[in-house]
């Protein structure tokens, strides 16, 4: 199974929701006044215009599933993100579910939850 997402999240600002993904190798393919997508490889993040968002109250979220969860988590906190519990954007390391399957979490600025689930 390749790499594949296609969610639609909310940004409170299209440059700033750009730069945050561009050192993880997502590059700009639309951008509009009320939407803009997002590209690396097979994974495709779409976004929606909220400027009024409040990033602490957000309940936007999606999975990413992954052919190699280590080494987009690598790729993610080589950019900078810090491994820890609270604030954002954050990210917590892949582990083992109780379902069996492996799961590591990212919280980008704008407060959406990505689950990293290994193909």
């Amino acid at each position: 199974m390749a790499d594949h997402a296609t969610p639609n999240l909310p940004s409170r600002d299209f440059a700033a929701t750009a730069a945050f993904y561009a050192p993880a190798g997502f590059i700009q393919a639309y951008r509009s006044d009320g939407w803009m997508i997002l590209e690396r490889g097979g994974l495709v993040l779409e976004f929606f215009a909220f400027p009024g968002l409040d990033p602490l109250s957000s309940s936007f979220g999606c999975c990413l599933r992954l052919d190699d969860l280590d080494g987009f988590y690598a790729v993610l906190k080589a950019c900078g993100i810090p491994e820890r519990d609270d604030g954002q954007p954050r990210l917590q390391p892949p582990r083992r579910q109780p379902w069996g399957g492996r799961v590591g979490f990212l919280i980008d600025p704008d407060g959406s939850l990505f689950h990293l689930v290994q193909n």
